[in-house]
């Protein structure tokens, strides 16, 4: 997964150490307590990015921050979509990465955008494009 996000850091034009970025994988009930705590919506989600470039003594050289994904439903949504686990865990990671770089989806075109840059990583790093 690293040359994943190394990819995507090399197309988006970031001199970000990839090693900056912590992976977390966790169970619905423990990003449901993250996605209470800090974005006040108390329901499971698949990924959630926290940046290290908040607080009084960030930014961190080369940081990026944390994305958090709940592998409980990475697997649900693996199934309906019918494509492997790895697959959505590897979307997941660079949807969350993206968030870290400042991307968002407030509206169609948005998503489309970040979209688009997680297919690009996904090529530069020979790995097959999701149809998401």
């Amino acid at each position: 997964m690293t040359s994943l996000v190394e990819a995507l850091l090399a197309g988006e034009a970031v001199r970000a150490d990839p090693t900056g970025l912590s992976l977390v994988f966790c169970d619905d009930p423990a990003i449901r307590e993250l996605n209470q705590r800090y974005r006040g919506r108390d329901e499971p989600t698949d990924v959630l990015a926290f940046s290290q470039d908040e607080g009084p003594e960030f930014p961190l050289p080369g940081g990026l921050g944390d994305v958090v994904i709940s592998v409980e439903t990475a697997e649900r949504q693996a199934e309906a979509s019918g494509k492997p686990l790895q697959e959505e865990l590897e979307w997941l990671l660079l949807h969350g990465a993206l968030h870290l770089l400042g991307y968002d989806h407030p509206n169609d075109a948005a998503a489309a955008t970040m979209d688009a840059r997680a297919r690009a990583a996904l090529r530069a790093a020979g790995a097959v494009p999701h149809s998401q």
